[in-house]
C-alpha cells in the first residue's frame, strides 16, 4: 500500500510539472504595451489590425502586391523593441513563401507594394510565441523594417 500511494504521489507530480512546462505564457497584454509605448517614445503613426500587429506604410510602393500566399523577395532587419538586431538579410534580400513564415510576415507584408518600404511591430503570438526558438526568448516583441524587392508569383 505504501508503494502504491508513493507511486501515484510521484505520477502526480510527475503530471503536474509537466502540464507546466506545456502551458504557454500568454505574453499579449505585455507585447501591447511594448509596442504602444515603443510607437511613443520613437514618434511613430501605426496601424493595429484586429489580430494585434501593428504596420508602418514609409513607401507604399507602386508595383504588384502580394497576398498570403505570394513568394516574395524581401530585404529587411530584425531589431527588438531595445533596438538590438537580431537578424538582417542582405540588401539583395531573400525570397520565401509568406505561407511559410511567422504570422505576423504572412499577415503584415501583403500590406506592401512592390519597391515599398516600412515597419512591422509584431507580438510574440504573431512571431514565435512563448518559446525561445533560435536565440530569440519566448514571448520577445519583434520590430522589422522591411522593403519589399518583388513579388515572384
Amino acid at each position: 500500500m505504501k508503494y502504491i500511494l508513493t507511486s501515484l504521489l510521484a505520477l502526480t507530480l510527475f503530471i503536474c510539472c509537466n502540464s507546466d512546462k506545456d502551458k504557454k505564457t500568454d505574453y499579449t497584454v505585455e507585447n501591447e504595451k511594448e509596442i504602444t509605448d515603443y510607437i511613443a517614445k520613437n514618434k511613430l503613426e501605426a496601424v493595429r489590425t484586429e489580430t494585434g500587429l501593428y504596420y508602418i506604410i514609409n513607401e507604399p510602393g507602386t508595383g504588384a502586391q502580394p497576398t498570403a500566399t505570394s513568394n516574395v523577395t524581401v530585404a529587411y532587419t530584425g531589431y527588438y523593441t531595445n533596438g538590438k538586431i537580431f537578424d538582417q538579410s542582405k540588401a539583395d534580400g531573400i525570397s520565401f513563401g509568406l505561407d511559410q513564415v511567422i504570422k505576423g510576415w504572412t499577415e503584415g507584408i501583403p500590406y506592401f507594394k512592390e519597391g515599398g518600404k516600412g515597419s512591422l511591430l509584431i507580438p510574440s503570438h504573431l512571431g514565435y510565441g512563448s518559446s525561445d526558438t533560435n536565440g530569440i526568448p519566448g514571448g520577445s516583441v519583434l520590430v522589422f523594417d522591411v522593403k519589399l524587392l518583388k513579388v515572384n508569383n
